[in-house]
């Protein structure tokens, strides 16, 4: 498997072209967001009645269309517009962190931990209580254990080998799925909502969710923007950012620590969603470029635009039902994934 992929420095995007790229990408995000609102489920509102509701405020149920965009869509396609910037930015870092391409959430074992958290919030009913926090805290807490446990396994003399961290990420990752399996089994009685959850869902979403969704990602992308030239030297190697003066001891703690919180509350929030964390970097790195600067954003506003569409794929593709989003994600991202590694020579 190849190191973090490199790109020819004449070939990255000027200032002005990351501004366009920008702008570019602003607008797809409007417009994912726009259709998600009016196509739904059923009912089909035309995109203009779609921005005059949003702008018209909520009307208390005055208006059935009213009531619908407010109460049902706009905060389904608010989370999926949160949680796809949380994954992708996520994702971002951790491949950055790690120097390689296929360092994500999911891979890592942070999702996998924070599911069991989260499972056992459901089950005991953590979940219910002061808005939902009790639930995410546990599903953080899943999540930092597990990838505790993946990076003291991949260490080797103070040093994380990244095959290894990746090996021990696939390891950890199935003994939690079997152990999530024995939480199933031992609650017994009605495991659909557990279930549905795991396996990806953007509803119910209430705004008090959506809230704790919003703080998480500004406090998020704040704390990693501001790492991006240190984590830009670190993707180089880490003994040539502790020579550019990086204290990488303390680097590798923010950013795994606030990554693992940004996955652990999108994850407590919707179930797993895999494989965003993965294709949205790659994407990015693609139009913005291996530096974090420009790519870091790139791969938020990409993270929102495909969960968007897939979670618009999921309520349409089979009527009358609907589909999981983890697994819209998963069968449309991996074959995407699997493009982009091979049209940059980095499959393993």
């Amino acid at each position: 498997m190849t190191a973090f992929p490199t790109v020819d420095p004449v070939a990255l995007p000027a200032g002005r072209a990351v501004r366009a790229i920008y702008g570019g990408l602003g607008l797809l995000v409007f417009v994912a967001l726009v259709l998600h609102i009016g196509v739904g489920s059923s009912l089909w509102i035309s995109p203009a009645r779609v921005i005059a509701e949003v702008l018209g405020g909520n009307r208390g149920g005055a208006d059935p269309i009213n009531t619908v965009v407010w109460e049902i869509r706009l905060p389904r396609a608010a989370g999926c517009l949160l949680v796809g910037a949380l994954l992708g930015l996520v994702g971002a870092a951790f491949q950055a962190l790690f120097r390689n391409p296929l360092a994500e959430p999911y891979v890592v074992g942070v999702s996998s931990g924070a599911a069991v958290g989260g499972s056992l919030a459901l089950i005991l009913r953590f979940s219910e209580a002061f808005f939902g926090l009790a639930g995410l805290g546990t599903a953080f807490a899943g999540g930092l254990g597990s990838l505790g446990l993946v990076v003291a396994l991949a260490k080797r003399r103070g040093v994380i080998n990244v095959p290894t961290l990746l090996l021990a990420g696939v390891v950890v990752g199935s003994l939690l799925a079997a152990l999530l399996s024995l939480i199933l089994l031992a609650a017994g009685g009605d495991t659909n909502q557990v279930l549905r959850w795991l396996l990806g869902s953007m509803t119910p979403m209430f705004w008090p969710r959506l809230s704790i969704l919003c703080v998480t990602l500004l406090a998020g992308v704040t704390i990693l923007a501001r790492e991006t030239r240190r984590l830009n030297a670190f993707a180089v190697g880490e003994d040539s950012a502790q020579r550019l003066g990086v204290d990488t001891s303390r680097l590798k703690k923010r950013v795994l620590v606030t990554g693992t919180a940004m996955a652990a509350v999108a994850v407590g929030s919707v179930g797993i969603v895999g494989f965003l964390g993965l294709v949205a970097p790659h994407i990015a790195r693609r139009l913005l470029g291996i530096d974090l600067r420009h790519s870091l954003i790139g791969a938020g506003l990409l993270g929102s635009i495909l969960l968007l569409l897939a979670d618009l794929l999921a309520q349409r593709a089979v009527p009358g039902t609907e589909l999981p989003v983890g697994a819209v994600t998963a069968v449309l991202g991996a074959p995407t994934l699997l493009l982009l590694l091979r049209g940059k020579g980095e499959t393993p």
